[in-house]
């Protein structure tokens, strides 16, 4: 066996010309990529340095907060502000120039408890506090400002609304509640449509299966993130047993900046009395003169009332504004509460589990006049709501009520003009069912043009 020494090896590799060029090549180029990825490296290392030192800058309240050292709490069980500074080092002394200078600007004793503040703290080894946020609520805060001069001042933070829309459709065995729920939306739409909008037109407990929606509204947002809630409704459509319904939000008094709810007619949607006087409920027993009861041996008990189903302690409304003439108990009405709404109508509510006004108040349409109880001969939770008109017990479902006051004639034509545009935008925005119809037909005429091509070609 023949041993092959190291400079026979050189030479056998490096014989070809050719070989020993490609060789050298490869070299250059991993040495050139070799030093690109340290370059690299480097520039990355110091990058990622950089912004370490550049600290992003944040501002809340109109302060620079990287300036300090925050601190952020919430206003404990039997706290002061006194106690508060105090904890954070600050001595009684200054404690007292403070609250003196402060004192016309805001009362520090109407601090309440796990409502939130913020101390603003010098960036030294003592890190005490230079500044005193208190938040009432989500919008307004004050200030008390003691770094250099003491002062003191209120505000509020910067608030964005984003106008939206939303539609729903009732199905079989669905609710409003659920249909808005299947789509993340507020649950204050619904209590907007069936309080503020709709309470004078629509029973909202006895939507049928078809029945359908649009809102265009504003969500509120607070410092452009925070979300505050649905801000109002501008203008609302609702199908209720094929029947349209518009609703317009319109400013009838720029002075005192009332708004109210008028069709695409300009008629007021309020009417004199609500439609039920609790809030979601289903009628149990309507008013039937010639009701027969199997209990009594068959025979005709007429009952006056409408007996709406709720559960135990479930607010129970003035269904318009009047004067209590009743607020009694009597062994078949229960705890019971009459309202005489003018020379006309009279209202009357039954079986209550407690009273919440007296003989002689007067109550305005949807004040809570007490809760849905027990009492007096019942078989189960429920309101009977009796309904008085020209001193006879009458059907309050077969009653053509009195409208509220309808715009006045000066604005009516502003009204028209103002409404143009938002009803156009509600005709225009469909229905999520008829987005899914026009998504599966763009689909279909989509792959019969795909189909077309094909065949196209093929004969090509």
């Amino acid at each position: 066996m023949k041993l092959i020494t190291g400079e026979k090896m050189f030479n056998m590799i490096f014989k070809n010309k050719t070989l020993q060029t490609v060789l050298l090549m490869l070299a250059i180029f991993a040495s050139i990529i070799s030093c690109k990825k340290e370059i690299k490296e480097e520039i990355i290392n110091d990058e990622i340095a950089l912004e370490e030192e550049k600290e992003i800058e944040r501002y809340e309240f109109g302060f620079k907060l990287n300036d300090y050292v925050v601190v952020r709490d919430t206003i404990r069980k039997g706290d002061s502000f006194g106690q508060i500074l105090e904890r954070n080092k600050i001595g009684y002394p200054q404690i007292y120039n403070i609250v003196e200078k402060a004192k016309d600007t805001f009362n520090i004793a109407r601090l309440q408890e796990g409502k939130p503040y913020t101390l603003l703290c010098s960036k030294d080894s003592l890190q005490l506090p230079t500044c005193f946020i208190y938040q009432p609520n989500k919008e307004d805060y004050v200030v008390i400002n003691f770094q250099d001069s003491i002062h003191a001042y209120t505000n509020k933070k910067p608030i964005k609304y984003v106008e939206k829309d939303a539609t729903g459709t009732i199905a079989p065995g669905s609710s409003i509640s659920q249909v808005l729920d299947e789509q993340g939306l507020s649950q204050v739409l619904v209590y907007m449509m069936a309080d503020d909008i709709y309470a004078w037109t629509i029973d909202f407990n006895r939507l049928q299966p078809g029945d359908k929606f649009k809102v265009i509204y504003t969500d509120k947002y607070i410092d452009d993130s925070t979300y505050a809630g649905v801000h109002n409704i501008k203008a609302a459509y609702f199908e209720h047993n094929k029947e349209p319904f518009y609703a317009f939000e319109f400013e009838t008094d720029k002075e005192k900046g009332f708004r109210d709810y008028f069709s695409e007619e300009a008629k007021n949607l309020r009417r004199a009395f609500l439609k039920a006087p609790v809030q979601f409920s289903r009628v149990s027993s309507r008013y039937n003169l010639k009701r027969r009861i199997a209990y009594y041996g068959n025979r005709i008990r007429p009952h006056k009332g409408t007996d709406f189903a709720a559960n135990i302690g479930t607010p129970i409304l003035a269904t318009a504004n009047g004067t209590v003439t009743k607020s009694s108990y009597t062994r078949g009405n229960g705890k019971y509460v009459k309202i005489k709404h003018n020379a006309t109508y009279s209202t009357q509510y039954l079986h209550m589990k407690n009273r919440n006004v007296k003989a002689g108040q007067f109550v305005k349409q949807g004040d809570v006049i007490g809760w849905v109880g027990m009492t007096g001969n019942t078989g189960g939770p429920h309101v009977c709501y009796r309904f008085w008109k020209n001193g006879k017990q009458v059907d309050p479902f077969r009653q053509k009520l009195p409208e509220a006051e309808p715009i006045s004639d000066s604005l009516k034509i502003e009204f028209l003009e103002f409404i143009k545009p938002l009803k156009f935008q509600l005709d225009n925005i469909n229905f999520l069912e008829e987005e899914m119809n026009m998504k599966i037909d763009s689909t279909e005429i989509l792959d019969k043009q795909i189909l077309i091509e094909d065949d196209l070609i093929s004969k090509e």
